[in-house]
């Protein structure tokens, strides 16, 4: 019985409970991220229906053909913009709940990476040249080394 009290005394969430102690600033923080959450929830939503509606309208007209490498470029390709929207979604949330802080480096190497593996997804080959292959690719060296950097920080700070 006593644990239902105290239950029931706790505050909904821990945003909630830390309001009245945060700075104008942190509570500002807090809004935005909360803006820009339902913002970027809308922006899933139409980009989920605007890709169901595409597969259908493929399967309808006889067009879908999951060898045809175009259909899959952009099939997988709208798929992979829906995964960095919902990772960047993610990382918003993690600041509403206190979880982080508003920017957090490893989330945005991430993002990156994923987008750039989106882009080698719908990379038509036909057209692209070398250079912009090897652009591409060094990018994601350079990010891959960055995350691996920070992650080796962060555990030797843990220590």
């Amino acid at each position: 019985m006593d644990n239902i009290s105290k239950r029931d005394n706790a505050p909904k969430s821990e945003t909630m409970y830390y309001w009245k102690l945060m700075t104008v600033y942190e509570r500002f923080e807090q809004v935005v991220a909360l803006v820009l959450s339902g913002i970027i929830s809308l922006i899933i939503i139409a980009a989920l229906f605007h890709l169901v509606k595409q597969i259908f309208n493929l399967m309808f007209m006889d067009i879908f053909n999951p060898f045809d490498h175009r259909v899959f470029q952009t099939i997988f390709g709208m798929i992979m913009t829906l995964l960095i929207s919902m990772e960047f979604k993610h990382s918003i949330v993690k600041v509403i709940y206190r979880k982080d802080h508003i920017i957090q480096v490893k989330t945005v190497l991430l993002i990156a990476l994923l987008a750039i593996s989106r882009k080698f997804i719908i990379l038509d080959i036909s057209v692209t040249d070398a250079m912009h292959i090897f652009a591409l690719g060094f990018s994601v060296l350079v990010l891959a080394a960055a995350y691996w950097g920070i992650k080796q920080r962060d555990a030797e700070s843990e220590k």
